[in-house]
């Protein structure tokens, strides 16, 4: 731990683990583990273990599951934190306990891993950021890839699509001067998508200067046969000289932009990212219900525990009454 604030809350803890509680020295450095890896967690928010927040503690666990920590190892890091901020409490070093009526990690519903919005951002950036690093390298052809690439991220992210609708996406879906697009999902069921100004500054930059590069170009060698070499002009995201892009592709192309963030991510992974960002930003489940294309709410509902901090953190704001008086 960084922090000598830190380090010394935890020594103290110790102290109190080892002579008050008498714990044995391998539950006591378990103890240790798991507060310097919350401790660690809390460096990015620019906290200490003194003033985490409810929120903070959520989303710790939260990163547990989406690495693949088991729910036993979650509910041994909380039931640490716990005790931790009880004696804290106790002691009379905070007013308030972070971790009080987190329920246990065996009720939760695992998110889908989501990108954070600086790595998001980073993400969408990815293309014009790998097109720069080439220098010499740099085309007609390969700025054009660039500019269709960075598209496909801000209609992935501003919509929450699959990449099967991605690769399907018509000219014709494409309702660009009213702000949204058609997105034909699972079983053929349509849906409106809105689209941002990013998405849609984008979108015109490609229409208008880049698809005509790439429905013109030719590829070198010898002609690409099956799905990967025909053409589809009728299509709104095209490879070289027209040619209809493959979902492989694109799980590539995602994969290279996002790796210029920190942390490699797929298709599904920014559909996610949508949907948990508009709801920590207060949108309600129904309308991201809307926007994935989920026929029952059931399956949207896997966002409620961020839709319940959200509505935590409002209430705990503006009710007269929610502070003690």
């Amino acid at each position: 731990m960084a922090s000598d604030a830190n380090s010394s809350v935890l020594s103290s803890f110790l102290d109190y683990l080892r002579i008050e509680k008498g714990l044995a020295p391998l539950t006591i450095s378990a103890y240790t583990t798991d507060i310097c890896q919350f401790a660690e967690f809390l460096e990015k928010p620019k906290r200490q273990l003194l003033t985490a927040r409810r929120i903070e503690v959520r989303e710790f666990l939260q990163q547990l599951f989406s690495h693949q920590v088991d729910g036993r190892s979650v509910g041994r890091k909380l039931s640490a934190l716990r005790h931790l901020y009880r004696y804290l409490l106790l002691d009379k070093k905070i007013d308030h306990d972070p971790t009080l009526n987190i329920e246990s990690p065996k009720q939760w519903k695992v998110l889908p891993k989501a990108l954070a919005r600086d790595e998001m951002e980073a993400t969408l950036a990815g293309p014009l950021t790998l097109q720069a690093g080439r220098g010499t390298r740099h085309t007609k052809d390969s700025a054009a890839i660039a500019a269709r690439d960075q598209a496909m991220l801000e209609v992935f992210y501003a919509g929450a699509l699959r990449v099967s609708e991605l690769v399907n996406s018509k000219l014709e879906d494409l309702k660009l001067d009213a702000g949204y697009m058609l997105v034909r999902g699972k079983g053929d069921k349509e849906r409106v998508v809105p689209l941002g100004k990013s998405a849609q500054d984008a979108l015109t930059n490609y229409l208008a200067h880049f698809r005509p590069v790439l429905a013109a170009g030719k590829r070198s060698g010898a002609p690409a046969s099956g799905a990967a070499g025909a053409r589809n002009s009728a299509l709104l995201f095209i490879g070289r000289g027209g040619r209809i892009l493959t979902r492989q592709r694109v799980w590539q192309m995602v994969r290279a932009a996002s790796a210029t963030g920190g942390r490699p991510a797929s298709p599904h992974m920014l559909r996610h990212s949508c949907a948990t960002h508009m709801v920590e930003n207060g949108a309600d489940l129904r309308t991201v219900q809307i926007i994935l294309g989920h026929a029952d709410i059931s399956t949207t509902q896997v966002y409620t525990h961020l839709a319940l901090d959200r509505l935590r953190t409002v209430y705990q704001k503006h009710h007269p009454r929610a502070k003690a008086r």
